[in-house]
């Protein structure tokens, strides 16, 4: 294993490792140090590994290796997730007070299966960071157990996206029949129809994951889950894996024919609507919820259409922006107790910090010129135009929802003659922790909109592939379409349509298209088990006592009675082989006994010692022998 290699094991392993770890102690005082200093080592390897782009591959199964691969698409991700990692460890360091080993271990875990997701070259890799990343969201989101609600929330988003992950299964299936191998640079490759299937596993899970329709609604419950979560989950992990996969999978979605444009559609009307969806929130961070879904709707667009390099700048300067805005929401929660926005009118002039943050990340979301979301959206829109002038226009429209949502937003924290009051479980206070990273983020959220401006996008689009350079007609429509927008939600109040302020009834419908099917099924299969198969053991039940007293019956009658008339058959058959035996073969070996010792006797006689008899039985021998000879001579 060469140092490179090492280093982006190192990326992987150290996060997770020292997160299994803290997890699993109880040091309340060591937990948030620990935990700064991973994140801030594992920074430093990000970026040596983005900066030499290493690969390593161990053998997996036959025709599958777990691979992790830096390649310039994940040189430019994996370092953002580091850096936001930090950032928001940073921040929980001031604010978590509770359970610190067990938050701090499960976000690094979290971060170490995000990181995984982002270098992954084959899918036993990706499926494995997948499953982990799953997982700790929901013990994240439900983190203080206690509360039955952000339990629940939990289980609601992991039962979501692990609906929409089966489709991993499904591709991973469909890779091996499809026989191009299970590298992700390999699925474009496989035969038809397993192409076209593993386009669908993947897009399915992808989109779940991104919260994209029809499964945007499990966001909303997330937000129950602490500040720091929300940060790292909607900015840089989770969610905006989901469309870093469609990126990654781009050659895959094109080579369909039809996945691209499905994906690109999907992404804009998701833009659009949750652009409504966040425009009629009351409370923060939901709004900030479903920003984060219209947000990623673009990048899932820029998916569908080919634009890499413009889909990619995005995601980096979506992650930075919104971890910028849900720690000042975090900060405000703190100090305040409440994240309502009625409560939050004026909140701006009393912590100038953490408004001035929120005041550039909400300005950046606008997509105000030259803040950062300004040039990527509008790199997203340059590739959506070339593929549809359809698509350009539903993604103008969501522009201006989001120019619509952060003006909501500036006009609640900037409102004069108003002062925010803590309300029961409010400190009243923001701490330095607290404030240090908004500072950083909120340069990135002014700063990295450079990606997609020439000519670092060109050095992008190259090294990235794609298209949809943009032109400066497209950059100067949509900065007038942003500020106009803007200042007229400063002016006058932003609407809030009612009807979209339930996200859409998307789990009511969920509920109604799954969930009550599947109660109704167990239901039923639960009476089949009361009615019928309960019935049948119990009646199985009652005729074993039956079955037993009979064949108990019948080994008394029938196997007893013959081992016993068996054994008297033996006895009076070794009865008769002795009287056999006493009666007939001694008295015949007696008599054989008899002849034998008269024999002998007669043997005996001649042998008298005188040699004179010895001659004369020697001359009748010869005289037989003789006799014998003559009588056969004659006959002959």
């Amino acid at each position: 294993m060469t140092a490179a290699q090492a280093v982006l094991l190192a990326v992987v392993v150290l996060p997770g490792t020292v997160g299994a770890v803290l997890a699993l102690t109880r040091a309340e005082r060591a937990a948030a140090p620990v935990a700064v200093l991973t994140a801030a080592l594992t920074t430093v390897l990000a970026v040596a590994a983005a900066l030499t782009q290493p690969a390593l591959s161990y053998p997996f199964v036959a025709g599958a290796d777990f691979a992790l691969e830096v390649d310039a698409l994940a040189a430019l991700i994996l370092p953002t997730v580091a850096v936001v990692t930090f950032l928001v460890l940073v921040f929980a360091a001031g604010s978590i007070r509770a359970a610190q080993p067990r938050f701090h271990g499960l976000m690094l875990i979290f971060a170490a299966a995000a990181l995984a997701t982002a270098t992954a070259a084959s899918l036993p890799a990706l499926l494995f960071a997948w499953e982990l990343m799953g997982a700790t969201s929901y013990a994240l989101i439900g983190f203080r157990w206690r509360d039955a609600d952000r339990v629940s929330a939990g289980l609601t988003a992991f039962v979501t996206t692990r609906t929409a992950d089966l489709g991993l299964y499904v591709a991973a299936g469909a890779a091996l029949a499809g026989g191009a191998g299970m590298a992700l640079s390999d699925l474009p490759a496989a035969a038809d129809p397993w192409r076209h299937v593993i386009a669908a596993g993947i897009l399915t899970a992808a989109l779940g994951k991104a919260a994209q329709l029809p499964f945007s609604f499990w966001l909303s419950g997330a937000m129950k889950g602490p500040s720091p979560v929300s940060a790292l989950l909607h900015s840089a992990a989770m969610v905006a894996m989901g469309g870093y996969l469609l990126l990654r999978v781009e050659p895959l979605l094109a080579s369909t024919g039809w996945a691209g444009p499905a994906a690109a559609w999907i992404g804009v009307l998701t833009a659009v609507l949750m652009g409504i969806v966040a425009l009629a929130q009351r409370e923060f961070k939901q709004l900030l919820a479903a920003s984060t879904v219209a947000q990623l709707g673009f990048v899932v667009l820029a998916a569908g259409v080919g634009s890499v390099s413009g889909g990619a700048a995005h995601l980096v300067a979506h992650a930075s922006t919104k971890a910028l805005l849900f720690l000042a929401a975090g900060a405000w929660l703190t100090a305040l107790g409440t994240a309502e926005l009625a409560a939050l009118r004026g909140t701006g002039r009393q912590w100038r910090v953490v408004g001035v943050g929120a005041t550039v990340g909400a300005l950046a979301l606008a997509g105000i010129a030259p803040l950062s979301l300004w040039a990527t959206k509008d790199a997203v829109l340059a590739g959506a135009l070339e593929a549809s002038v359809w698509l350009y226009a539903a993604g103008l429209v969501a522009a201006a929802l989001s120019s619509a949502y952060a003006g909501k937003v500036l006009w609640t924290i900037w409102r004069r003659g108003v002062r925010a009051e803590a309300v029961e479980g409010g400190t009243g206070t923001v701490g330095v922790l607290e404030q240090a990273p908004l500072v950083v983020l909120a340069a990135g959220a002014a700063v990295l909109g450079v990606l997609a401006l020439p000519p670092i996008s060109r050095t992008l689009t190259e090294a990235l592939g794609g298209h949809g350079e943009v032109s400066p007609v497209e950059l100067l429509v949509s900065a007038v379409i942003a500020l106009v927008v803007l200042l007229l939600m400063l002016r006058l109040r932003a609407p809030e349509p009612r009807w979209a302020a339930g996200w859409l009834g998307l789990e009511a419908a969920a509920h109604a298209a799954l969930v009550r099917p599947a109660l109704g099924l167990a239901h039923a299969l639960a009476r089949f088990d009361d009615l019928v198969l309960d019935r049948a053991v119990t009646a199985a039940a009652a005729a074993v006592p039956v079955l037993a007293r009979a064949t108990a019956r019948f080994d008394d009658r029938v196997l007893d009675a013959g081992v016993d008339t068996t054994a008297h058959a033996a006895a009076a058959a070794g009865r008769g082989a002795a009287r056999l035996d006493d009666t007939v073969l001694d008295g015949a070996v007696e008599d054989l006994a008899g002849r034998v010792r008269r024999a002998g006797q007669l043997a005996r006689a001649p042998q008298t010692g005188a040699v004179h008899q010895y001659f004369l039985q020697a001359v009748a021998v010869l005289a037989v022998g003789v006799v014998a000879w003559s009588v056969y001579a004659v006959m002959g």
